[in-house]
């Protein structure tokens, strides 16, 4: 196996042997770290959903609190006009003669 000699420190701290397949008590130690960092990252998650879902929730009953009055009014009278919209876009060309003074 190659092994870049920019890096011949890192595995000689680390211990890297010759390829040497690892241990039981190797395999087991990784088996048991995995399960622990998932489990962690599983609470921490859940956590975290559970404070979104709350900010969202005090969020929406804030806005739902405070816009109370208008629902109310617009309950009360409700929108004339015939049920017309008028949509439309306007162009304005200004010529410089037209702009205020500065």
């Amino acid at each position: 196996m190659y092994r870049d000699p920019k890096f011949s420190g890192l595995f000689n701290a680390l211990g890297a042997r010759d390829g040497a397949p690892p241990s039981l008590l190797q395999k087991i130690v990784g088996v048991l770290v995995t399960v622990a960092v998932f489990g962690v990252a599983l609470m921490f998650s859940v956590v975290f959903f559970a404070v979104v879902v709350t900010v969202g929730a005090v969020a929406w009953g804030y806005l739902w609190w405070k816009t109370r009055a208008v629902r109310k009014q617009m309950r009360e009278h409700p929108p004339t006009g015939g049920g017309m919209v008028i949509e439309g876009e306007v162009i304005r060309e200004v010529e410089i003669e037209d702009r205020p003074p500065r």
